[in-house]
């Protein structure tokens, strides 16, 4: 897990600073009203409208690179995971709606906090917002840190058994005397909404066989590269990090979307050789500026998820919050790429209110 914010605060400021405004990248436009249509799965989503992402695949040499640096910032597209995200939420919307009307459920969600973590306080209290924005029912559950593991058991049985209930989340991590894999393997995994459960995570991991839900950061980053037309089939991916929550379900994805992918991770001997080949670029490690421009191919997209708190004291919080991926460095040289915030982030809860609309419809048998 990263770092918590409290202990990232403490880092010093480097060398890559926030984006000015007179350098602020142009936003890729998105798909208009009319050509959005809600998907359970994540089929490719092509818009007629404008032509796909085209990825090159130049000689790498130095020159190019210098070349590329050299690069007005203007040229890079942001992808706009802000508003990607409202469209989802709107589309999730209306098809609770039209199912409300069609047989009468509400989707409900049930969210199980261990601690008093202010992260994970946070994380939760956003996610029930965004339930009762979309028209979702949540079911809020909140235990001291000394708590048992049977009590938490205890309320995953209760809502596994809770008609009313299509989707079970466990806020993570849990306190250290709990055994995470336990705990998440009780959730039935017909309401394993967060793509957890050990048996989704197979499912996912396997050819032919299809898993009930993925985990939602993971599916956000494929659900950007989609609704912006980024063509993943055959290009060289590498996903920065291994987690079971992002890097390793981010690179499971990537294969499914039959792209050539590569994990640099912790004992990675040339990080930044493997990195520079790549097509498209998962960081999820939870280093902040951690993937510098010189690792980047010219064209490169970055679909950055590290959301990192650095101490910078011009800002009346005391901190700022950046990326895994030098922002400032990147659009010199990518030729998309996520902002830290406003990208991923986003995303996270917009997958988690699919997938809570995706388990009601397949518990009641709704199309």
């Amino acid at each position: 897990m990263a770092s918590s914010p409290i202990t990232m605060m403490k880092m010093k400021l480097n060398n890559c600073s926030p984006p000015s405004t007179a350098a602020a990248a142009r936003f890729l436009p998105l798909l208009g009203p009319h050509q959005i249509r809600f998907r359970s799965s994540l089929a490719p989503f092509h818009n007629p409208s404008f032509p796909r992402t085209i990825i090159t695949r130049p000689t790498f040499s130095s020159s190019s690179i210098i070349t590329a640096a050299m690069a007005s910032e203007a040229s890079v597209k942001v992808i706009d995971g802000k508003k990607v995200a409202k469209d989802v939420r709107d589309e999730i919307n209306a098809e609770i709606t039209r199912m409300k009307d069609s047989i009468g459920v509400v989707p409900g969600l049930a969210v199980i906090l261990v601690g008093d973590r202010k992260d994970s306080a946070t994380y939760v209290r956003n996610k029930k917002k965004a339930c009762e924005a979309a028209g979702i029912k949540s079911y809020e559950v909140c235990l001291p840190e000394n708590s048992t593991e049977e009590e938490v058991l205890k309320y995953i049985s209760d809502f596994n058994d809770d008609p009313m209930v299509h989707g079970i989340l466990v806020q993570l991590p849990l306190p250290s005397h709990m055994d995470e894999e336990k705990i998440l393997h009780a959730v039935c995994i017909e309401k394993d909404v967060d793509g957890f459960h050990p048996l989704n995570i197979g499912q996912l991991a396997m050819r032919g066989r299809e898993p009930l839900f993925v985990p939602c950061t993971p599916k956000g980053c494929i659900e950007l590269l989609h609704r912006y037309n980024v063509e993943i089939k055959g290009k060289k991916a590498v996903v920065i990090g291994r987690s079971n929550i992002v890097g390793m379900p981010a690179a499971l994805l990537l294969q499914r979307e039959d792209a050539t992918v590569s994990i640099v991770h912790s004992r990675t001997k040339n990080p930044e050789e493997i990195t520079r080949q790549a097509d498209i670029i998962i960081a999820a490690v939870g280093k902040p500026n951690m993937v510098r421009g010189s690792w980047i191919k010219p064209g490169a997209v970055i679909i950055d998820v590290g959301i990192n708190p650095v101490e910078d004291a011009t800002n009346p919080r005391g901190y700022r919050l950046v990326g895994d991926v030098c922002y400032e460095e990147a659009i010199k040289v990518a030729s998309a790429i996520t902002p830290v915030p406003g990208g991923v982030g986003p995303m996270t809860i917009a997958m988690l209110l699919s997938n809570t609309l995706l388990s009601a419809k397949r518990i009641n048998n709704f199309k």
